[in-house]
């Protein structure tokens, strides 16, 4: 777009002369044009000033005036004013609001007419339409208003080009004189000839990410190396994968940084109450360096609560630091929560504030937002209240150093705190597990799996740890924190994101209910189904070869939790309301919790902004899409390892249980290590194996010989892909016969990749991870 003057500004509909027969003046036209932008050509401006028969030969010869003196331009046979823009036309999505909020500037752009204006970009709920930074799409202006950082508003038509940003794979080198290569991470792209003077001293073997910059010899793509990561054996070359092919942030913009840097931490108590004498104390994992929650408990006090407890919960003041419409803010809504890696986090923020300012470190005085609540002998809360306070932590301890204190065998720390600290936690989780026992909460028993590291960053060993009462402890002070702040902002009537979690799906239901057939149990079918149905199977197969197939068949049923405004309460943990209040931390939606308490109950002036309400369902919808991201890239970063430190045991046979069937394949994962792979069906037997998904089995057409979900393998490692995370196994061992013979007309077995079924297969072979839970992560 060529300019000699720019008018951006939005024109108001003024009234032109249209006397028949007569003339415009030029000012008339120039009117007119620029009240319809992309709009006026020669017919609509003929047509408006009742131009007919000769007079449009004058009329043609002004508009060609017009144009020589530079003050209308002729664009696809529409006048237009120059620096004006057109109705529809292509934008380049440069950057965000402080609202988070695309902004755009057009494609073609004379840089002589001065700086482009800014469009705000008005995006669709469709995923089709949903653009980014860096992409390039075709735009409709429109009267909406285009907010402070703005001069126009445009809705997005299409999105035309996806931004191409740097490629991450392997780099290879030939022998001669041929150039290196990039071998991609990501199997669907291609190999790219990578420019040897643009190295960046990779080595054969490391991770590195390249962008495509020219065309080679032949017309061929050639890259240049962007950043070398190191060997792919190393632990940080593997998390890096992931952050890269889940597009993770992982790199704090500068403004983020400064405002971190220029915070202060709080001195003095000013509005706060003081909460400093309460000998509140931290329980985490041993490395814990970010610390959201401190605990504490006592009995009541009160004679009309005999046998009560009061329990104090105290969370990091993050909303003090990190305020609406801050750099901070919008890079941690960006971000949605903390991911967590075997050797590194990536934090939601800086670490100047998650790691200090906000963390609730020992012997240190910190801000923070606190619940007291008040529990009845019976485990049922009878009072809560919230208070901002200045606390400082009696003692930072791990969840084993609390339990063996527990046990009877405090270490010189613990020996201090047991009797007025930990006894006193121990015996308010008591009461409050009386509470949670007669709730009856979903209870599944599918132990998680760690990964511990050498000092070089490859993998140690693959381990199971033990859930302590401190987990159990911790987890269920936390839940009663979320409640009691779901609680209060439904009673003050203030916009809050709740953490739901549906109940299962009919066709999940039905699914379910097959397989419960198979094996001789029933699921009612009729009533509302509540977590204590389920728990009564888990209860009839427990401590039975059936249990951990019992289980993972149960989970497979259950919904998705995820944030959103709608309540439709916790499914899982057999609540009407819940929200996320105590990780503020690592985890934006419990930042959005902390505002809406400070705003119902005046406790200061960095609550919610205004307009958040209209803004909550996309909010809730965005880092819902965070989390699992997260989990996914923290699921394939476990993979990728376990994988490179199987690399090695090509040929060994391991035992193993079947954790999935679909038509192509048995999932299995170890049991020693917990690692999965897959066994392809075309490897197993001479038989011709038919999928019932009832059963969750593969059947033997002629012999009956099957292989179910929970079955104990053995297996053959004959493969280990550590880019792609994935274990290909060969079976040692037999199937067994079916008691029950597959139903007719079961689909057959493929020997390719399956285009349905329960549980899809990954076309790659990558076996299915279990489901994997940090212990830093609460419900």
């Amino acid at each position: 777009m060529s300019a000699k003057r720019i008018n951006t500004r939005k024109h108001t509909k003024r009234k032109h002369a249209k006397v028949p027969g007569e003339m415009p003046s030029r000012e008339d036209i120039l009117a007119f044009v620029a009240d319809n932008p992309g709009r006026a050509g020669k017919r609509e401006i003929a047509r408006h000033f009742g131009i007919i028969g000769g007079a449009r030969i004058h009329l043609k010869k002004m508009l060609k005036d017009l144009s020589e003196e530079g003050l209308l331009e002729k664009r696809n046979k529409r006048m237009i004013r120059p620096g004006d823009l057109p109705p529809v036309f292509v934008a380049n999505l440069i950057a965000r609001d402080r609202d988070g909020e695309l902004l755009g500037t057009p494609a073609d752009w004379d840089d002589e007419a001065g700086d482009p204006p800014k469009i705000l970009i008005l995006t669709g709920k469709t995923k089709a339409t949903q653009p980014g930074v860096g992409d390039r799409a075709l735009i409709r202006l429109s009267e909406a208003d285009a907010g402070p950082e703005a001069e126009h508003a445009a809705r997005v038509i299409k999105v035309l080009e996806k931004r191409q940003g740097a490629i991450l794979g392997i780099l290879r080198k030939r022998d001669g004189e041929r150039p290196p290569y990039l071998e991609p991470i990501d199997r669907k792209q291609r190999e790219l000839d990578v420019d040897a003077r643009e190295m960046k001293d990779a080595e054969d073997g490391d991770l590195v990410s390249v962008q495509v910059t020219r065309s080679g010899r032949y017309g061929h793509p050639l890259a240049s190396v962007v950043e070398r990561f190191g060997s792919m054996n190393s632990e940080k070359a593997v998390s890096e994968i992931a952050l890269q092919s889940h597009g993770i942030p992982h790199v704090f913009p500068n403004a983020v940084e400064d405002q971190a840097e220029s915070a202060q931490p709080v001195d003095s108590l000013g509005k706060r109450e003081d909460w400093r004498q309460i000998p509140l104390i931290t329980i985490d994992p041993p490395d814990a360096k970010d610390h959201d929650d401190a605990v504490y408990a006592e009995p009541d006090a009160d004679p009309d609560n005999d046998g009560g407890v009061v329990v104090y919960v105290a969370i990091a003041d993050v909303a003090h630091y990190v305020t609406p419409g801050s750099p901070m803010d919008r890079e941690a809504h960006l971000r949605g929560n903390s991911v967590y890696f075997p050797d590194r986090v990536i934090p939601m923020l800086p670490e100047r504030i998650s790691n200090q300012l906000c963390s609730l470190r020992e012997k240190e005085d910190k801000p923070a937002m606190a619940v007291r609540m008040v529990f009845d002998k019976t485990g049922r809360k009878k009072t809560h209240t919230f208070h901002r306070v200045l606390m400082r932590s009696a003692a930072k301890l791990s969840y084993l150093q609390a339990q063996k204190a527990i046990d009877g065998t405090p270490d010189d720390k613990t020996g201090t705190l047991l009797e007025g600290v930990l006894k006193p936690l121990w015996a308010a989780y008591g009461i409050l597990k009386k509470g949670r026992d007669a709730r009856e909460p979903l209870e599944l028993d599918l132990p998680e799996r760690k990964i511990k590291l050498k000092p070089d960053g490859t993998v140690d060993q693959v381990y199971v740890p033990e859930r302590l009462d401190a987990h159990k402890l911790i987890e269920e002070f936390m839940i009663q924190a979320n409640v009691a702040a779901a609680e209060t902002l439904e009673k003050k009537k203030t916009s809050l994101l709740y953490r739901v979690h549906d109940a299962s799906t009919p066709e999940k239901l039905e699914s379910l209910k097959d397989f419960l057939s198979t094996i001789n149990m029933k699921l009612p079918s009729s009533g509302g189904l509540r977590p204590a149905v389920f728990n009564g199977i888990l209860a009839k197969v427990k401590d039975t070869p059936q249990a951990h197939l019992v289980n993972e068949v149960v989970l497979r049923s259950q919904a998705q939790a995820e944030y959103t405004p709608a309540n439709i309460g916790h499914f899982g943990l057999n609540l009407r309301r819940y929200a996320h209040f105590t990780s503020p931390i690592r985890r934006y939606a419990d930042l959005i919790v902390h505002r809406g308490l400070i705003s119902a109950l005046g406790l200061g002036n960095d609550g919610l902004p205004e307009g958040i309400e209209a803004k909550l369902e996309m909010i809730g919808a965005e880092i819902s899409a965070a989390e699992r991201r997260a989990m996914l890239a923290e699921r394939d970063t476990i993979d990728r390892l376990i994988a490179l430190w199987m690399s090695d045991q090509v040929g060994a046979t391991f035992r193993g249980r079947i954790a999935g069937v679909v038509k192509s394949g048995l999932f299995v994962r170890l049991e020693d290590s917990g690692a999965d792979g897959f066994v392809p069906a075309s490897t197993i037997g001479l038989d011709y194996y038919r999928y019932d998904e009832g059963s969750h089995a593969l059947v033997g057409d002629k012999t009956g010989e099957t292989y179910q979900l929970g079955d104990q393998v053995e297996v053959r490692l004959v493969e280990a892909a550590p880019f792609a995370g994935a274990l290909t196994f060969e079976l040692d061992s037999p199937g067994r016969i079916a008691g029950k013979q597959i139903r007719k007309g079961a689909p057959k077995t493929r020997r390719g990749p399956p285009r349905g079924g329960s549980q899809p297969a990954r076309s790659s072979g990558k076996p299915k991870a279990s489901r994997t839970r940090n212990s830093r992560k609460r419900p």
